[in-house]
């Protein structure tokens, strides 16, 4: 395994993060055991949940990934073995507190001591934002429109307080921003340098071979101001494993299951540009799977790359990316697919 430092942090983190978000609804808790057990043994010291996993997100399932890898936690004795990451909500969910602006301190008391319940521990070592409260572009949105009406949200000094406040109750260690753009990102360190506050250690935003716009504006701050990138969906929802070539759509798949929800790389001008990176991988040997994971993994602004699993076989295969090299002649080869075709799923 390899590791990176968190932020300017003393954690020590693999550049493979455990995602957890399919325990609960696409896995049972015995298959998120057995999960955790792995990738353990595989050295992965760093995992990822949210309060409201499993996705797709609804009120029947809400919290339970935090519950499983609580009952894991209390089973196991080895809290002290793993780097744990959880998230607030943003808003816009009405059965989580409301649905409206979540970051107040009422709010974010309320989200921390429950999530402390359900992952039945004394502390959550990064936690971040889930996503903005402001009107701004995230999950793939394009063409940002201003609007003067919509300024409301929670001061961010007022929140660096809130999460200051439990950094020193024990409660978290550090803290990281969530599907952030950039001007969030740089305020959010502005005020923490200014009023001498806790600093956002990361940033989990998406970044694949399908969406490299984290290298546009985020990549430079991200290593300037160490807050690295915590990179989620670098399979691109599995599009970039190669299962869904050819329209194949396969049983228990997130696309045959709930299509309707992941649409960010379900678009149909992707699949001519899949297929040119699938036949990368193959001129050079390469599992395409583990090639799309360890494009992320070397890159300069990424602190770990965060993987999901809904079998034990993809788990491993996913795992082992971190074996494998990629030349430079692989990586010129993706790179000029990219120039001709930037950004297909931003």
């Amino acid at each position: 395994m390899n590791y990176k430092k968190l932020g300017n942090t003393d954690l020590v983190v693999s550049t493979i993060c455990l995602g957890t978000m399919t325990w609960g609804e696409q896995n049972t808790m015995e298959e998120g055991f057995e999960q955790m057990d792995y990738a353990l043994d595989q050295d992965i010291n760093f995992f990822d949940a949210a309060e409201m996993y499993p996705s797709p997100c609804r009120k029947e399932t809400y919290g339970e990934t935090e519950k499983i890898i609580g009952h894991w936690f209390s089973e196991r004795k080895n809290r002290d073995k793993i780097i744990l990451a959880s998230k607030i909500s943003g808003p816009g969910m009405d059965y989580i507190r409301g649905g409206g602006l979540q970051f107040s301190e009422k709010n974010i008391s309320i989200a921390i001591e429950n999530s402390l319940k359900r992952l039945k521990t004394d502390y959550i070592d990064l936690y971040q934002l889930h996503w903005p409260e402001r009107k701004t572009n995230f999950f793939g949105r394009l063409g940002y429109e201003h609007r003067e009406d919509s300024n409301e949200w929670n001061d961010f000094e007022k929140i660096l307080i809130v999460l200051e406040n439990f950094i020193k109750e024990g409660k978290i260690r550090y803290i990281g921003l969530s599907n952030e753009t950039s001007w969030g990102l740089s305020k959010f360190l502005e005020v923490s340098k200014l009023k001498k506050l806790p600093k956002m250690m990361s940033v989990q935003n998406a970044y694949n071979l399908l969406c490299r716009t984290y290298e546009i504006g985020l990549a430079e701050i991200s290593i300037r101001e160490k807050s690295g990138l915590l990179a989620y969906s670098p399979l691109a929802g599995g599009f970039l494993t190669g299962k869904y070539r050819n329209k194949n759509s396969p049983e228990n798949s997130r696309q045959k299951l709930f299509a309707e929800y992941y649409t960010r790389y379900s678009k149909p001008y992707a699949a001519e540009v899949i297929e040119k990176y699938f036949n990368i991988s193959k001129k050079f040997d390469l599992n395409f799977t583990q090639m799309s994971i360890k494009f992320c993994e070397i890159q300069k602004f990424i602190t770990s790359t965060i993987i999901g699993a809904t079998t034990m076989e993809q788990l491993k295969t996913n795992i082992e990316s971190v074996n494998v090299t990629l030349e430079k002649e692989v990586i010129k080869e993706i790179n000029n697919i990219h120039l001709m075709h930037s950004n297909p799923c931003p």
